[in-house]
């Protein structure tokens, strides 16, 4: 009567000295497929991990399509083909690594590949995918170009150089703007921003690189400011509110040294 009982011990220990014997054979580098069963089990499967690293991509990517789709035919013309998706990737890039800081959906684009005599500036509200305003005239820098108008073909980060930055920028809190313009004093609304861009323009705080209202920026075309991507006073009391405290900013240029090298388009990329 005790055989049958006897029997299934002895089976169930000869199985366990299999299993650890597999575990333990030299060379064996794969597990069989009773173990890997039970690693699977206990840890996840690798394949789920592996959807675990790449979903971030996968779905800056999808994120990003989804607003080329939406937005490339409406926004026209562009200095480069890569002019939004760049804007996109970095935008969509910055706000999955930090969304506590992303607290509205407004993106501000100006291809600054275009002269300051085209409208070149939009806003985008990157969650229902409409254009809020644009196309419309932005200043740059008075050190990103020689001619009153034209081409901004200079672009630097550095203290004093009066030039356009490049780059991803957050936008921070709206204030009372103070600036000269044809030895006149003139007062609009600005908006600070805080260059995320590492190398490009991360000085913009320092510098007072702000978005604000300006006279010199008319429907027709923008004269040229300390650096700032300033708009026409009116544009810029409906828009600048809605960006403050959490939307973004992104300026673009064909420049060959920014585009291969700003750590947001370099992120979205991978």
């Amino acid at each position: 009567m005790h055989q049958p009982k006897y029997m299934q011990n002895v089976l169930i220990g000869a199985t366990a000295v299999l299993f650890a014997g597999a575990a333990l054979v030299p060379g064996k580098d794969q597990p069989s497929s009773v173990l890997g069963a039970s690693t699977t089990f206990v840890s996840g499967s690798a394949s789920t991990t592996d959807s675990a690293v790449s979903r971030p991509t996968s779905l800056l990517a999808t994120e990003t399509k989804t607003a080329l789709a939406a937005f490339s035919s409406v926004v026209r013309p562009l200095s480069h083909p890569q002019a939004l998706a760049d804007a996109f990737r970095s935008y969509f890039a910055f706000k999955s690594t930090h969304p506590d800081e992303v607290r509205k959906p407004y993106l501000y684009f100006v291809d600054y590949g275009l002269p300051s005599t085209e409208p070149r500036g939009y806003v985008f509200d990157m969650s229902s995918l409409k254009i809020i305003d644009g196309p419309f005239t932005v200043a740059h820098g008075r050190g990103s170009s020689t001619a009153r108008y034209g081409l901004p073909t200079r672009f630097s980060n550095a203290v004093g150089s009066a030039a356009t930055s490049l780059g991803l920028y957050l936008a921070k809190a709206t204030y009372a703007f103070r600036g000269h313009a044809g030895g006149r004093a003139y007062k609009a609304l600005g908006l600070r921003l805080q260059g995320v861009s590492d190398g490009f323009n991360t000085n913009a705080l320092a510098r007072g690189v702000v978005a604000h209202g300006a006279p010199y920026v008319t429907p027709d075309k923008a004269g040229r400011s300390e650096g700032c991507p300033a708009i026409e006073p009116a544009r810029a009391k409906a828009l600048l509110p809605k960006l403050a405290d959490g939307g973004m900013v992104f300026l673009f240029a064909p420049d060959s040294n920014w585009m291969t090298r700003d750590p947001w388009l370099a992120a979205g990329a991978n």
